[in-house]
C-alpha cells in the first residue's frame, strides 16, 4: 500500500495504520488511489505519530468530556420509546484541501442556484410541467407540493435561505450530490460542537493547521436574517416542533448562539394577516421565522390538520407578506428523490452548462426506456418511492437493494415495476468512500457521507467551510444514519488564505448599538416559573426528609409524636415518609429538568447539567438510602447539590424578565410552604421539639440563637420565620421579593392604575405586613397560604396567554 508515514517511530494507533485497508474499489480520504496518503493529511499524521495509545486516549476523552459537560444529545427512537443519546462522536476529523473544497463550493452554490430556479417555477408559471421538463404526477401527486401556496411569491423574493446538501465521494473519486435538504436541514449547530470538541482533541495541532474556522459564516447568516426584518421592532424567531424532536438540542443551541427566539407553534398566533408572537408583555410581530418544522405541520388550518405542532393561520400570514419564511413553505418539494433524474437536463435547459457537482444517477420509472433499463439492471440499482425524500442509503423498507426483492402473491420485481412504475425511482447503488475512523485503538475505514451547509448572505450563497461527517459503524453503507447507529466528526478544510480567529461579535469598526431589549414569550414564562417553584418545592422536601430522618435515628421510633407530625405533614404533601427517598421527590425534580428542557436556549449549560446531576443522583440514591441517619446523609448531599444549584442560577442569570418569573416560582412556592409548615409546627396542639424541627428546616437555627435571648416559643419563631424582612427564609420576605419582581412587569399598572394582580399582591403583602406574630394563628396562617397560592393563578391570568 506504501503509506508515505514519517520516519519517526509510531506508536498507538498510528503503528496500527499499517493494517489500514480500504475495501477494493471504494475511494478512501486517507489515500489516493495509488495508496498513498493524501497530502492534505500528512501534517495531521506526523502529529498522530508522536502521540502514544495512551496519550490518544485522553484526548478522545477530553472531547466526549466536553460533549459530555454541554449537553449535546440527539434523541434516538426506539421501538418503544424514544432516548436521549449521547453524541457519538467520531474523533478523527475528515480532511479535505482547501482547492478541492473551493471545487465541490462552487458546484453546490450553482446547484442552489438552480433548486431556487426550481422552486420559484413550481410555484409560479410552472414552466417545467408545460414544456416537458417535469411529468405533472410527479409534482401533483407529492406531498409536499402545497397548493394552499401556489401563486404566493416569498416576502424576501427568494425561496430558499438555507440548505444542507448530503456528498460523497465516488469510486472514481469524484464527489456526487446525494441528497437535496431544503425542508429543514438539520446539523449546523451539530457541526459547531463537532468543530469545539474536535479542536479540544488536537488542541494543538488545531490552533496551527490552518483549518478553516466557521463562525464567520454565521455571523453573516445572522445579519442576513436580522436584515430581512425590515421593520426594527419586529423579531427573528427559530420555529421548533419541541422537546421531542430528535435534533431539539441543535434547535435551542443554535438559538442561544445567534441570539434568536425558540418557539413552538403554540407560542405565535396570527392576527389580521401579521404573524405575532405571545409575550408576557403582549402580542409582538415576528417577521422572519427560521423554520424546523415540516412544511405541513406548520399549519393545521390550511395544511395538515392533524398537526398540534403548528400555528393556524401562518399560511395567511405568508400569503398576506408580513413574514420571511426559512426556507419557504413547499420548498421541501426538492427533496423528492425523483426529481434528481430531471435535474441535469433542467440546469443544461436553463443554465447552458452541465452540473458541476452531478448527482446520483437516478432514472424515473414512468419513463418506458427508463424503466426498461432500470429491470435490466436491477441487480446494480436501489428501487424505490419516486416521492420518498429520504437519503439513497438510509435503510427503508421502501426500498429495494441490488434486486433483492419479495413481492406479493409471487410478483416478480419486472411485474412491479411495471405496474408501479410512476411510482418508482431506479438509483445507482451508493458506493459510499472510506475515512479513517478509531475503533478499539486502531484506525479503520468506514464508510461516510459529508452534510455541507449553504446560506444565503448580504452577499449571495456561501458555504460552510466544513460540515461534519456522517461515519458508519460498519463496512454497511446503509449504517451511517444516527438513528442507525452511525457517528459524527468534524470536517476540517485546510489551507488556502490564512485563518484568523472569527467571533460573532460585530467588526471593531461598526459603530456600538446596545442590542434590542428581548422579549419573553408566555410559554417560556410559564416553565420558568414552574421550574422555580419545582426546584424549591424539591428543597423544601429535601430539607424536611432531613429533619424527619434525623429524628427518626435519634428516637427508634416512628411512632413518636413529633416524627409521626413530620410523617404526617410530609404526606399531606403527597412525600411517603416511608421511602427513604421518595419517589415524588423524584418526581419534582424530574419536573424541573421538563421545564428547564422547554427553555434550554434561555437555560445556561452549567445550570443544565446540574440540575440533571440533580435528578440522577436523587435516582441513584432511591436504591440504597435505609431510612434513618443514611436518609438523613443523603438528604444533606441533595440539599447541597440543589443549593448550589439555585445559587449557580441566581448569581449568572441576566437579570431580564425571565428571572423575574424564576424568582417568582421559587418565592411564591417558599413563601406557601413556611406558611403552611408554621400553621401546623406552631400550633398549640404541636408536638414537644416542633418548634426546633421548623427552625431547622427553616435553616434559622443560629438567626434565633443570636437574635433572640429568651427560649424558644411560638412568638419569636412566628416573628423570625413569617415577619423578619431580612431572613430570607421568612413569608415577609419572600413577598417583599415577589412585590418586587411583578413591580417591574410589563402591564403592572395602566394609567397610574394598579393590575389586577398588582392588586391582589399588595393586599396579600399588606395584611401581613401589618400582623404580628400573637395574630399570626394556624387559621390566618392558613388563609394566607390560600391567598399566596392564589396569586400563582393570577400570574396565569395576566401573562401566561
Amino acid at each position: 500500500m506504501g503509506l508515505d508515514l514519517p520516519s519517526e517511530k509510531t506508536e498507538g494507533v498510528l503503528g496500527l495504520l499499517r493494517t489500514y485497508r480500504p475495501p477494493a474499489g471504494v475511494a478512501d480520504e486517507l489515500l489516493d488511489p495509488n495508496g498513498a496518503v493524501r497530502p492534505v493529511w500528512r501534517s495531521f499524521l506526523t502529529h498522530l505519530s508522536k502521540l502514544s495509545a495512551n496519550d490518544i486516549a485522553q484526548r478522545f476523552s477530553r472531547g466526549d468530556q466536553y460533549l459530555r459537560d454541554a449537553g449535546v444529545f440527539f434523541r434516538q427512537y426506539g421501538e418503544q420509546e424514544a432516548i436521549e443519546r449521547e453524541w457519538p462522536l467520531s474523533h478523527v476529523p475528515v480532511l479535505i484541501d482547501a482547492n478541492e473544497w473551493q471545487e465541490i463550493a462552487d458546484g453546490l452554490i450553482q446547484r442552489a442556484e438552480l433548486l431556487e430556479d426550481v422552486v420559484a417555477d413550481l410555484y409560479g408559471p410552472n414552466r417545467l410541467v408545460a414544456e416537458g421538463f417535469l411529468p405533472a404526477c410527479m409534482v401533483g401527486r407529492s406531498p409536499e407540493w402545497l397548493r394552499p401556496l401556489v401563486g404566493v411569491t416569498p416576502r424576501s423574493g427568494k425561496f430558499l435561505h438555507f440548505l444542507a446538501f448530503e456528498i460523497g465521494r465516488g469510486p472514481d473519486g469524484r464527489w456526487w450530490v446525494l441528497g437535496d435538504r431544503t425542508q429543514a436541514p438539520s446539523g449546523a449547530g451539530f457541526a459547531l460542537e463537532n468543530r469545539v470538541a474536535t479542536g479540544r482533541v488536537f488542541n494543538d495541532f488545531y490552533a496551527r493547521a490552518n483549518v478553516q474556522r466557521l463562525a464567520g459564516f454565521f455571523r453573516r447568516f445572522r445579519d442576513q436574517l436580522q436584515a430581512l426584518r425590515e421593520e426594527t421592532d419586529s423579531r427573528v424567531a427559530i420555529l421548533t416542533p419541541g422537546l421531542m424532536n430528535d435534533t431539539y438540542f441543535e434547535h435551542a443551541y443554535i438559538a442561544r448562539y445567534l441570539g434568536f427566539m425558540l418557539l413552538e407553534g403554540e407560542d405565535l398566533t396570527v392576527e389580521n394577516g401579521n404573524l405575532m408572537v405571545r409575550t408576557v408583555a403582549g402580542l409582538r410581530p415576528v417577521n422572519v421565522l427560521w423554520r424546523r418544522l415540516d412544511a405541513a405541520w406548520s399549519d393545521p388550518l390550511e395544511l395538515d390538520e392533524r398537526s398540534r405542532l403548528g400555528t393556524p393561520g401562518l399560511v395567511e400570514a405568508v400569503r398576506s407578506g408580513s413574514v420571511t419564511m426559512i426556507n419557504a413553505l413547499g420548498a421541501g418539494i426538492l427533496e423528492t428523490r425523483a426529481l434528481l433524474a430531471f435535474l441535469p437536463r433542467i440546469c443544461e435547459a436553463w443554465k447552458g452548462e452541465a452540473l458541476k457537482l452531478p448527482n446520483i444517477a437516478t432514472w424515473w420509472c414512468g419513463d418506458e426506456s427508463a424503466r426498461d433499463y432500470v429491470m435490466q439492471n436491477a441487480g446494480q440499482m436501489m428501487i424505490s418511492r419516486a416521492l420518498s425524500t429520504g437519503l439513497p442509503f438510509e435503510t427503508s423498507a421502501d426500498n429495494v437493494i441490488a434486486g433483492r426483492f419479495t413481492g406479493e402473491n409471487g410478483q416478480s420485481l419486472a411485474e412491479w415495476i411495471a405496474a408501479k412504475g410512476n411510482t418508482l425511482v431506479g438509483q445507482e447503488a451508493v458506493t459510499l468512500s472510506t475515512t479513517p475512523a478509531c475503533i478499539d485503538g486502531t484506525l479503520v475505514p468506514r464508510p461516510m457521507s459529508l452534510r455541507v451547509f449553504l446560506a444565503r448572505t448580504a452577499e449571495g450563497w456561501e458555504v460552510m467551510s466544513g460540515g461534519f461527517a456522517r461515519i458508519g459503524n460498519s463496512d454497511d453503507a446503509s449504517a451511517i444514519a444516527m438513528q442507525s447507529g452511525g457517528s459524527a466528526a468534524d470536517v476540517w478544510v485546510v489551507g488556502g488564505q490564512s485563518t484568523r480567529s472569527d467571533t460573532l461579535l460585530q467588526h471593531p469598526d461598526a459603530p456600538y448599538l446596545r442590542s434590542q431589549p428581548g422579549v419573553l414569550p408566555s410559554r417560556a414564562a410559564d416553565n420558568l416559573f414552574w421550574l422555580g417553584r419545582y426546584v424549591e418545592r424539591a428543597e423544601g422536601a429535601i430539607r424536611l426528609l432531613r429533619a424527619y430522618h434525623a429524628r427518626l435515628a435519634e428516637t427508634d421510633d416512628p411512632n413518636s409524636p413529633l416524627v409521626s407530625a413530620a410523617a404526617a405533614f410530609l404526606g399531606g404533601k403527597g412525600v411517603d415518609p416511608t421511602e427513604p427517598v421518595p419517589e415524588s421527590l423524584h418526581a419534582m425534580l424530574t419536573s424541573a429538568v421538563f421545564s428547564a428542557s422547554k427553555v434550554r436556549d434561555r437555560f445556561s449549560v452549567d445550570g443544565w447539567l446540574a440540575l440533571n446531576d440533580l435528578a440522577e443522583t436523587t435516582e441513584k440514591m432511591r436504591a440504597t438510602a435505609v431510612a434513618g441517619d443514611d436518609a438523613a446523609h443523603a438528604m444533606g448531599i441533595l440539599l447541597r447539590k440543589i443549593t448550589g444549584f439555585s445559587g449557580l442560577v441566581h448569581e449568572n442569570m441576566y437579570r431580564f424578565t425571565g428571572w423575574r418569573f424564576l424568582g417568582i416560582g421559587r418565592s411564591l412556592e417558599r413563601a406557601m410552604a413556611m406558611a403552611d409548615l408554621l400553621a401546623v409546627f406552631t400550633a398549640d396542639d404541636a408536638p414537644e421539639g416542633a418548634l426546633e424541627l421548623i427552625l431547622e428546616v427553616g435553616d434559622s437555627s443560629m438567626s434565633m440563637n443570636r437574635r433572640y435571648t429568651v427560649s424558644v416559643s411560638p412568638v419569636p419563631v412566628l416573628d423570625l420565620l413569617a415577619l423578619d424582612t431580612k431572613n430570607p427564609r421568612s413569608i415577609l420576605y419572600q413577598l417583599n421579593e415577589m412585590k418586587d419582581h411583578l413591580s417591574v412587569l410589563p402591564g403592572a399598572d395602566r394609567y397610574g392604575q394598579l393590575s389586577d394582580l398588582s392588586r391582589s399582591m399588595l393586599e396579600v403583602h399588606t395584611s401581613l405586613s401589618v400582623s404580628t406574630p400573637e395574630t399570626l394563628t394556624t387559621e390566618e396562617l392558613n388563609a394566607l397560604s390560600a391567598r399566596i397560592s392564589s396569586l400563582s393563578d393570577g400570574l396565569s391570568t395576566a401573562y401566561i396567554r
